[in-house]
């Protein structure tokens, strides 16, 4: 249903990385990066603003790759609106509000478009430039304008706000995103050198951090500007990965498919 047209389902929420040694984030992180969105997000506390932001985000991520646990998303969104007091949390909340509009629209479950554009536009009133979410912000309205605009230079440039904003915070996990999107926008004008530098790039980044459930999306990226052998080398690679994780992210299962099997 999606092709790399559509890459923006692997775009996350929060900085994927952890919070010093802080032993929660760490397993948290742990979790997540292995598909374990629900897992994770049990073992967050949700009295205060702060978790219940996380463990929202972390729902949506799970609504982008599953492509399933949409009503558990919107009543952990629902709780952080009502928690969230400061711009800087009212900012965040209405930031995992239009993205989780933007799923929802991008895989066909429901056209919320308007929403997402309204609710990412609250967002940018409320987190100021270069406060922390802002390069995320920046990012989506990147995703935005890609996939339900249709405007390839109104994302490039938000993807280059993004990208800048994660370089200088840093935030590597985000960056592997801003690369990704960068290069899916210069393979699609040809510009293959580029698109090759950016998916390595990506690619590179994930699995530093540990990335698994974003490896496999990366690497059929980076075999689409490859040549063979490296191409099915990357492909198969991506095979693994995408069965060790049970058919996650959802969206790769037909390109991931084996040469020559039928498809419905």
């Amino acid at each position: 249903m999606l092709g790399e047209g559509n890459v923006a389902h692997t775009a996350m929420s929060g900085n994927g990385t952890t919070a010093g040694d802080d032993p929660l984030q760490t397993a948290v992180w742990r979790l997540r990066s292995r598909a374990c969105w629900a897992d994770a997000a049990a073992l967050l506390p949700a009295a205060t603003a702060a978790a219940a932001l996380q463990r929202t985000a972390l729902l949506v991520e799970r609504c982008l790759y599953t492509e399933a646990g949409w009503e558990e998303a919107e009543d952990a969104l629902r709780t952080a609106e009502a928690l969230a007091h400061s711009d800087e949390e009212r900012g965040a909340a209405a930031c995992e509000r239009g993205y989780l509009a933007y799923a929802a629209t991008l895989h066909g479950v429901r056209d919320r478009a308007d929403e997402a554009r309204s609710a990412l536009g609250r967002a940018a009133a409320l987190i100021a430039p270069g406060a922390p979410g802002r390069a995320l912000l920046d990012f989506r309205r990147g995703l935005i304008a890609e996939n339900l605009t249709r405007s390839a230079q109104a994302a490039r440039a938000a993807y280059r706000r993004a990208h800048a904003g994660a370089t200088a915070r840093p935030d590597p996990l985000l960056l592997s995103f801003t690369w990704r999107h960068l290069a899916g926008l210069a393979l699609r004008e040809g510009e293959l050198a580029e698109a090759r530098h950016g998916f390595a790039e990506s690619l590179r980044i994930r699995e530093e951090l540990g990335y698994l459930v974003g490896t496999a999306p990366a690497l059929v990226s980076l075999a689409d500007t490859e040549e063979e052998p490296e191409a099915s080398r990357l492909r198969e690679e991506a095979r693994r990965l995408f069965r060790l994780l049970g058919g996650v992210p959802t969206w790769l299962t037909r390109q991931l498919a084996p040469p020559g099997a039928a498809t419905a």
